[in-house]
């Protein structure tokens, strides 16, 4: 997996509610559109759809857990992202995004991600 990330000044488990609440998802996920699923916040095997930019609907499923830590999911059958977060202090943390090696140009759509994440952190802190 490539990974790219991004130190965000904001504690650790702000970052880990945007990532993992689906509600957060459209507004700092360039390629998710809307979220359909059984609860706002993701939790191991969970199971829904995504909407792209182009209005397609794609099943998902997490398939890997570490709470607080780290997830990623499978889309359209398919392993796609991991998220993860690491504490670097009480009020800073480190936001990765591990990407498949058969999609490389994913980086571009991820660090706009981090940097959305970063701004949404940035005001709930």
């Amino acid at each position: 997996m490539n990974q790219v990330s991004r130190i965000i000044e904001a504690p650790a488990g702000v970052a880990w509610r945007i990532l993992t609440d689906t509600r957060e998802w459209p507004i700092w996920g360039p390629s998710v559109r809307a979220v359909d699923v059984p609860a706002d916040l993701i939790g191991p095997g969970m199971r829904g759809r995504i909407q792209t930019p182009v209005g397609l609907w794609l099943p998902f499923e997490i398939i890997r857990w570490e709470p607080e830590h780290a997830w990623a999911w499978r889309v359209a059958g398919v392993e796609a992202t991991g998220h993860r977060v690491d504490p670097l202090g009480p009020g800073r943390c480190r936001v990765t995004f591990e990407i498949p090696r058969w999609a490389p140009l994913y980086r571009l759509v991820c660090d706009a991600a981090l940097r959305r994440i970063e701004e949404r952190a940035r005001t709930s802190a």
